[in-house]
C-alpha cells in the first residue's frame, strides 16, 4: 500500500497558507449565496423566493429557522422517500437515519453527493492539522480504524438508500481512503455489536492501525476487550497499537473520559484530536490539543447561523453569523447545507472559544437542559462536574445519567439521582460520599441558579447517586435497542418513564453481583 503521507504535506502546505488568508464572513457570504443559487428553482427555493436574495440578511428574512419535524412536515413526509427538486436540486440519494437521544424519535437525514464532497473536504482538515502538528507523521503507513454502526443500507426505492451514517461513509468513500480504511466489509456489515466487537478486536490486532476513531464510550468497550486479549498489554494503548498515531474522538462531550483516555495512552505517541460530526453535516475539527476548541469548517458547503440559547423559542431571535458572534455565549446552532437543509435547528448548543479564527466548544443538546426545580443545569455544566468529582476520587467514567427526582409530598425537596459506571471499579462507600460532595461544589462554582437553589437547603436537596458495576449502560442500551454504533448513553433524561426504566434496570444489576 503506498504511503502518500508526503503528498498529504504537500496539500498541507496549502491549504494552511489558504486558512491564514480566510475571511470568515466574505467566505460563509460565498457558502451561502451559493447553495441559494443552486437551490433557487427547487420547490423550496421557489416558496422563498431565492432569485431574490442577493445577501444573507436578503435570506434570514426570507428563510425562518425550522426544527426537523417542521421541515419534515413541511417539505420531507409527503414525497419521502422520493425527494426530486424539492430541497435541492435533483433527487436525494441517501437519507442517515438518525435517532434523537433523550426522545428517541427517528429522522432521515438527507444526503447528497455534495454532502460526500463536504464531509471529505473536513476530513482532509483533519488530516491536514495532523500532519502540520507532527511533520514525522506516517499516518498512511497503516489502517484508518472507524468504529463506526452497521455499514448495511435499506433501499427504500431504486437507487435511494437509508441507514447508519457510517455505512453512507463507508458506500460513499474516496477511493484512497478505502485502501486505507478498517474494518473489512464483512466485519463493517455486523449488525449484532457484541459479535462485531468481538472480532474488531481479534481481527485489528493484525491490522497496523496508525488512527483510531468513535463515540468515547464505544472505543473503551473495544479497548477493554483488546486489554483482556493482550493481557501483558496492561491495558496500554502503546502496547496493542504500537504505531497509533491519531485518536479521534467525537459524538458527545469527552470531558468525563479524559483522564480514562490519558490513562489508556500513557506510554503512547498517539495524540487525542476532537471532532464534530453530525448527520446533517461535518462542522468542526480539532487543529490544537484538546480542549482549545474546534475550529469550524466555513468553505464546505454548509451556512451557519448561530442564535442565543435564551432566545431560541422567541417569536424574532438574533440570528447571529461568524461575522457576529461572540465568546462564552451559549448558542444554538442552525445549519444550512448542500444537502438541502435551509436554516435548520440541528439540536447542539455551541461556545465559542476563539472569534477569529471560530472555533468552538460543544455544550450540550437544546433539549438537554436540567431544571426540574430552576437550577437551569446545562450538559456542559454537568459533564464538567461530573469529570472533576471523579477525578477527586481518582477513578474515571464510562458513562452517567442524572435526572430529577420529585419530592412525594411538601415536606420534602426535590433533587437529582446520578447514575454513575466507572472504568475501573465501583467506589468505596466514602469515595461515593466525596464524588457527590465535589460534583455538588463544583456545580455551584459553575452555576448561580444551582447554588442559589442549595443555599442552606433551600428549593434543592444534594444530588444523590447510584453507583452501578461495568457493563451497565451497554446492556441497557442493548435492552433498548440502541447498543453500538452512532448511539449514544443520554445524559440528562427528563422523560420520566425513561428514567424510571433505567433506575430500574441499574438495580437489577446490582442486585445481581
Amino acid at each position: 500500500m503506498l504511503n502518500a503521507t508526503p503528498l498529504l504535506k504537500v496539500i498541507a502546505k496549502f491549504r494552511n497558507a489558504e486558512l491564514r488568508r480566510q475571511d470568515p464572513a466574505a467566505v460563509q457570504e460565498v457558502q451561502l449565496l451559493s447553495l441559494v443559487s443552486r437551490a433557487q428553482d427547487t420547490k423550496f427555493g421557489r416558496d422563498h423566493s431565492f432569485k431574490s436574495i442577493r445577501s444573507v440578511a436578503d435570506y434570514q428574512k426570507a428563510v425562518p429557522l425550522r426544527t426537523y419535524d417542521q421541515f419534515w412536515e413541511d417539505y420531507l413526509r409527503a414525497p419521502f422517500p422520493l425527494l426530486d427538486n424539492v430541497t435541492w436540486p435533483g433527487r436525494i440519494p441517501f437519507f442517515a437515519v438518525s435517532s434523537g437521544t433523550s426522545s428517541g424519535t427517528t429522522k432521515y437525514i438527507p444526503y447528497t453527493s455534495e454532502m460526500t464532497d463536504s464531509n471529505t473536504r473536513a476530513g482532509l482538515d483533519l488530516l491536514i492539522h495532523h500532519v502540520t502538528n507532527r511533520p514525522q507523521s506516517k499516518l498512511f503507513a497503516g489502517r484508518s480504524f472507524m468504529l463506526g454502526g452497521s455499514t448495511n443500507l435499506i433501499e427504500q426505492v431504486p437507487g435511494v438508500f437509508s441507514g447508519d451514517l457510517s455505512g453512507i461513509a463507508v458506500k460513499t468513500m474516496r477511493w484512497w481512503a478505502k485502501q486505507r480504511y478498517f474494518p473489512p466489509a464483512d466485519l463493517a456489515l455486523l449488525q449484532n455489536w457484541e459479535e462485531k466487537i468481538e472480532r474488531l478486536a481479534n481481527e485489528s490486532l493484525t491490522a497496523n492501525i496508525r488512527m483510531m476513531s468513535g463515540v468515547p464510550s464505544w472505543m473503551l468497550i473495544l479497548l477493554r476487550r483488546l486489554a483482556e486479549l493482550v493481557p501483558e498489554s496492561e491495558g496500554q494503548i502503546a502496547k496493542i497499537y504500537p504505531d497509533l498515531e491519531m485518536l479521534v474522538h467525537g459524538g458527545v462531550n469527552f470531558a468525563p473520559y479524559h483522564s480514562a483516555f490519558t490513562e489508556l495512552l500513557r506510554g503512547s505517541h498517539a495524540e487525542l484530536r476532537e471532532v464534530y460530526p453530525a448527520s446533517e453535516g461535518f462542522i468542526a475539527v480539532g487543529d490544537r490539543g484538546y480542549g482549545d476548541g474546534m475550529r469550524v469548517v466555513l468553505d464546505s458547503g454548509i451556512f451557519y447561523e448561530f442564535v442565543p440559547f435564551e432566545e431560541l423559542g422567541s417569536a424574532n431571535p438574533t440570528r447571529h453569523t461568524v461575522a457576529t458572534i461572540e465568546e462564552g455565549v451559549n448558542y444554538a446552532i442552525i445549519l444550512t447545507t448542500c444537502a438541502g437543509l435551509w436554516s435548520y435547528i440541528l439540536g447542539d448548543t455551541v461556545r465559542f472559544v476563539q472569534k477569529n479564527p471560530a472555533r468552538l466548544l460543544v455544550t450540550g443538546r437544546t433539549s438537554y437542559y436540567l431544571s426540574a426545580f430552576g437550577e437551569h443545569l446545562i450538559a456542559e455544566e454537568i459533564d464538567d462536574a461530573v469529570s472533576s468529582a471523579a477525578a477527586a476520587i481518582g477513578l474515571s467514567v464510562s458513562d452517567y445519567s442524572v435526572g430529577p427526582l420529585y419530592p412525594s409530598n411538601t415536606s420534602e425537596l426535590g433533587g437529582h439521582l446520578y447514575v454513575v459506571e466507572f472504568q475501573e471499579r465501583l467506589p468505596s462507600e466514602s469515595e461515593q460520599d466525596i464524588f457527590l460532595k465535589a460534583l455538588d461544589k463544583k456545580l455551584c462554582v459553575r452555576n448561580e441558579d444551582y447554588e442559589a437553589h442549595r443555599a442552606k437547603g433551600f428549593g434543592l436537596r444534594a444530588p444523590i447517586g447510584n453507583f452501578v458495576p461495568a457493563g451497565t449502560f451497554m446492556n441497557w442500551m442493548k435492552k433498548r435497542g440502541k447498543l453500538g454504533g452512532q448511539h449514544k448513553v443520554p445524559r440528562i433524561i427528563m422523560k420520566a418513564e425513561l428514567f424510571d426504566d433505567l433506575r430500574t434496570f441499574a438495580d437489577s444489576r446490582k442486585s445481581t453481583q
